[in-house]
């Protein structure tokens, strides 16, 4: 998920940088995970992210609509009419971030959630665990899936040194440059690249990923993982040329290794 500059920017502003720490434990931000696509909670969430749930009735969200539903599934002891959700996503900025750190401390016990797999990573919920550090908050991640380390883990390739470079540039002469750049630093440093793109252009960039890369380069797909059609392979790009799965439109982990 990309969230906006000024969210970024809010990490590096004197306020958090510089500002006085406030020892403040009482208060307590739970990170928790959420499923990669519809299956059953139980496949891929475990025991003690329902335990935590159900003590909780505040939740900062990335979507409303879809975390009501994940919270129904869960179990919520509390009617799910009741709860209170505020929400912080890609559109929201730095003031925004600053009120709901503040509703946060005034509700003392709120979880925090992604559209899919783990808040924080890849999520503009990373702003208000960066602002919970500043205060003082005590900080408990809850374990769950997350593609990019699942598609790490299956992908075969260097996972002793790797790096996740988000989302690549949208047009496509600048995109890849990008590519060719990551080739560069993946064969100079011994590094996997790892990427991402929106479902829907995930044709276009594998078209130029063909296009730029070089034949013996390796390229992990892992596509709508965990889901039952999940599609997860490593190949070089001469291999993949011809042979490219149709990932329309499916959240996809791109891998390269040069």
């Amino acid at each position: 998920m990309q969230f906006s500059t000024n969210l970024i920017e809010l990490f590096f502003s004197d306020s958090v940088r510089f500002g006085k720490f406030e020892k403040n434990m009482e208060t307590t931000l739970f990170l928790i995970p959420t499923t990669l696509g519809e299956e059953e909670l139980s496949t891929n969430i475990p025991r003690r992210v329902f335990e935590s749930i159900r003590q909780i009735k505040f939740f900062i969200v990335e979507s409303e609509k879809s975390a009501r539903r994940f919270l129904a599934k869960a179990g919520l002891e509390t009617k799910i009419q009741e709860i209170e959700l505020e929400v912080l996503d890609e559109h929201s900025n730095s003031a925004d971030a600053s009120r709901l750190i503040a509703w946060v401390e005034e509700h003392q016990l709120v979880g925090l959630l992604s559209d899919a797999g783990l808040p924080g990573v890849a999520d503009p919920g990373s702003a208000i665990v960066r602002l919970a550090h500043a205060k003082g908050f005590k900080v408990i991640p809850l374990p769950g899936p997350g593609s990019i380390y699942l598609a790490m883990m299956a992908s075969g390739l260097n996972g002793q040194n790797f790096a996740f470079n988000g989302y690549l540039p949208v047009k496509t002469p600048d995109r890849i440059r990008k590519l060719k750049s990551l080739e560069s630093r993946s064969r100079t440093e011994n590094q996997s690249q790892i990427f991402m793109e929106t479902p829907y252009r995930n044709m276009s960039l594998l078209e130029d990923a063909m296009q730029s890369l070089g034949g013996e380069t390796l390229l992990c797909i892992a596509a709508n993982i965990t889901q039952p059609d999940e599609f997860i392979q490593t190949h070089k790009i001469r291999e993949w040329k011809g042979n490219l799965p149709d990932i329309n439109k499916k959240p996809a982990i791109f891998i390269l290794q040069a």
